[in-house]
């Protein structure tokens, strides 16, 4: 997911190395019907971006997961929840 949300950010001008994306992703496995599954993914990322640029990120952030391969193979399977934080520099 952090590898199509760099390509998104980079099409809109946004350097994403180095270090200047990241995420801190946590899976919740449960077992409703006695067999362990994966049943949740959080998904929080750190983005810095250049002044001015605040607004393009956002944007990126919000759609980036309808081209993200992981995201749409789990959708429907996985509640995957991404929020963020943008530093600008």
């Amino acid at each position: 997911m952090v590898g199509t949300l760099s390509g998104a950010l980079e099409a809109r001008k946004i350097p994403t190395s180095p270090d200047k994306v990241w995420a801190d992703v946590q899976g919740t496995i449960e077992a409703p019907d006695g067999v362990l599954k994966v049943t949740k993914i959080t998904a929080h990322y750190h983005v810095k971006v250049p002044a001015g640029k605040q607004e393009a990120a956002e944007r990126a952030l919000s759609i980036f997961d309808r081209g993200c391969p992981v995201a749409q193979t789990l959708k429907g399977a996985v509640d995957i929840q991404h929020s963020w934080d943008i530093e600008t520099y």
